[in-house]
């Protein structure tokens, strides 16, 4: 539990058990789920459309931006799109899916109190995304530092969230290949978007689709378009 000294820059957290109903399903069913939740915003997305994660790299290159940005605008309002709240590709996916005005959901590597957002300049993003009825998700308590070794962590939730795991770019050593893998792990779908072979950003997915993942050829071989 939190103080009363942590709910005064806070007060529209919410804390979530893993046995209360509003915590997600699809999260407690994997191997290893956040016994606590800390939520803002609305869960109310949770079972009634498809949640699909896009993710990539920090570093994107102009191709990764666009391909990430058309994709989400074509599903978004299908889907619920979660992402990082990070830099690169995870921005240009949450602010894509809130053009379209889509249900996004952001899990973050830090508290979810204003002070401790991380990245700093993606506060406004995220004020945002709770606006248009997205949520922002972690599993560390409010002032909690965006310390190195809870972003592998966070994204077992990113993972476990999601029917499907689309990466755009990322490195050999990229926290997207991380999600990608815990996918696997937790029985998702995993879907690459290919690159050229010369862009050290495409190495991830092209390897991924080497290894099984199926190609992002199109927006329809994400989700069934309706309409």
């Amino acid at each position: 539990m939190y103080s009363e000294k942590d709910m005064e820059v806070a007060t529209d957290i919410r804390q979530i058990s893993i046995n209360d109903d509003e915590y997600p399903e699809s999260l407690r069913e994997i191997a290893d789920p956040p016994a606590i939740l800390y939520v803002r915003g609305s869960l109310d997305w949770d079972q009634q459309k498809e949640v699909v994660a896009v993710v990539g790299t920090r570093k994107p290159t102009s191709y990764g931006l666009q391909i990430a940005t058309q994709l989400v605008e074509v599903i978004a309002k299908q889907c619920v799109i979660v992402s990082g709240l990070a830099y690169g590709i995870d921005a240009a996916v949450h602010k894509a899916a809130l053009r379209k005005e889509g249900v996004t959901v952001a899990i973050l590597g830090s508290g979810l109190d204003d002070a401790s957002i991380y990245p700093r300049e993606h506060r406004k993003l995220a004020q945002e995304i709770l606006r248009k009825g997205g949520a922002l998700i972690s599993e560390y308590p409010p002032l909690a530092e965006p310390l190195k070794h809870h972003f592998p962590e966070r994204n077992r939730i990113i993972a476990g969230l999601s029917q499907k795991i689309v990466v755009v770019e990322a490195g050999e050593r990229s926290g997207a290949l991380i999600t990608a893998n815990l996918g696997l792990d937790y029985n998702r779908e995993v879907l690459a978007v290919p690159g050229p072979v010369t862009s050290l950003m495409s190495m991830g997915p092209n390897q991924l689709i080497a290894e099984g993942a199926k190609p992002v050829l199109r927006p329809s071989d994400v989700v069934e378009i309706v309409g």
